[in-house]
Parts: C-alpha cells; sequence; structure tokens
C-alpha cells in the first residue's frame, strides 16, 4: 500500500512538472483585444510582458484569417522583429503613440533577417502574410482599439 502511495505521488509530481515545462515553453493563454483598422475587425492577442513578447507566434502552424498577435512595448525604442521558428509567413505592421502604422514589412517563416520599423515605435502588429496588402492598408492607416503601453 505505502508502495502505490509513493509511486502514485512520484507520478503526480512528474505530472505537475510536465505541466508546469509545458506552459513555460508554450505560454498560458495571452489576453486577447478587438482592434478595427478601416473597416476590417481584428482579433489580437496582446504580448506586453518580456516572456510573451519573445515567444510571440513561434511554433504555431496556423493563424486565422482577422486574427493576429499585437506586441506592447513600455519603452521608447525601435523593436526588431525576425522569423526564427516562426512557421508560419507573417506581416508586420509597426505602429506608432497615436495608432499610425508607421510602416508595413512581409516577413517569410523561418527567417532569421531582421524587420524594423523606421522609427520608434510602442506597437507591431502581426498578421498572416499579405492580409495588410490585400486590404490595401498600409502606412498611415490608423488602429483603432490600442491599449495604453
Amino acid at each position: 500500500m505505502l508502495n502505490n502511495l509513493i509511486k502514485c505521488s512520484l507520478l503526480l509530481a512528474q505530472l505537475i512538472s510536465l505541466s508546469i515545462i509545458a506552459a513555460t515553453c508554450y505560454g498560458a493563454p495571452l489576453p486577447s483585444i478587438t482592434l478595427k483598422i478601416n473597416q476590417e475587425i481584428i482579433k489580437a492577442e496582446v504580448a506586453s510582458t518580456p516572456a510573451s513578447q519573445q515567444m510571440g507566434l513561434m511554433y504555431r502552424k496556423e493563424l486565422p484569417e482577422n486574427q493576429g498577435m499585437l506586441f506592447v512595448f513600455n519603452d521608447k525604442l525601435s523593436h526588431c522583429f525576425w522569423m526564427k521558428n516562426t512557421e508560419i509567413p507573417l506581416a508586420i505592421a509597426f505602429i506608432d503613440a497615436s495608432g499610425k502604422i508607421i510602416n508595413i514589412a512581409e516577413m517569410e517563416a523561418l527567417s532569421e533577417s531582421s524587420h524594423c520599423p523606421f522609427r520608434a515605435n510602442p506597437y507591431a502588429l502581426e498578421m498572416n502574410r499579405g492580409w495588410f496588402t490585400k486590404r490595401k492598408l498600409g502606412p498611415g492607416s490608423f488602429v483603432e482599439g490600442l491599449p495604453r503601453p
């Protein structure tokens, strides 16, 4: 009986450890927000911590249409992005504090090339590659519904 209790306790400890590792690697679900650009409605996961920003959309196999990831930075720096371990091609809009799109970059899956804004950006929005182009959205378009950095 005692041996069974010890075995069950060890198994439970291993399962808890694996759960913690999985949560660390893949992250708990991020909060989401609804954004609007012209008439386009976007559901975006919000990456506002260094850990969630570093993970980004890595290891995802797909990104549903009109969904993306909004990166929110609490500093006045230019934030560059790459696609290491990101398996889906993406487009990124770099956004200033007023919500205006500064520039957009189309990014290849698994690329380690850097994609940078033309100036400091408190926000960046990743969507499927071609999403902005198909909708004729570009520099000067405004994103509504952004949270405060």
